[in-house]
């Protein structure tokens, strides 16, 4: 019985441009890429429900200038609970954080409390 030699998989283009950044680059992407995705994340549900960033802003109970640093990426490390009430204010009751395979849920019910 021959044994077969393990195939290497190809890096894609993403792997490749990573790998290539120093240690110094690579956070600041890494830092850039989390900014990206939760304006991303803002635009494309607010798009979803049609909803305007006064009226977010009013129903979530926070300013519209918040919203609009989230959806334009200019705030860095904005407040979690600002983003908590904004995915409530959007009708998520939950949020899910995830490590090594295991994801706990983290309940959203007491934001907007008023």
């Amino acid at each position: 019985m021959t044994k077969k030699a393990p195939v290497k998989k190809a890096a894609t283009t993403h792997e490749q441009f990573l790998a290539s950044l120093s240690p110094k680059e690579l956070k600041a992407y890494k830092q850039e890429y989390k900014e990206f995705a939760l304006s991303e994340l803002i635009l494309a549900l607010m798009e979803r429900d049609e909803i305007s960033v006064r009226k977010l802003a009013k129903t979530a109970g926070v300013s519209p200038t918040i919203i609009q640093e989230m959806r334009s990426g200019l705030k860095k490390n904005h407040n979690m609970e600002s983003f908590f009430k904004i995915l409530k204010s959007l009708g998520f009751n939950q949020f899910m954080v995830g490590n090594n395979g295991q994801f706990i849920p983290i309940d959203l019910s007491h934001f907007n409390k008023r």
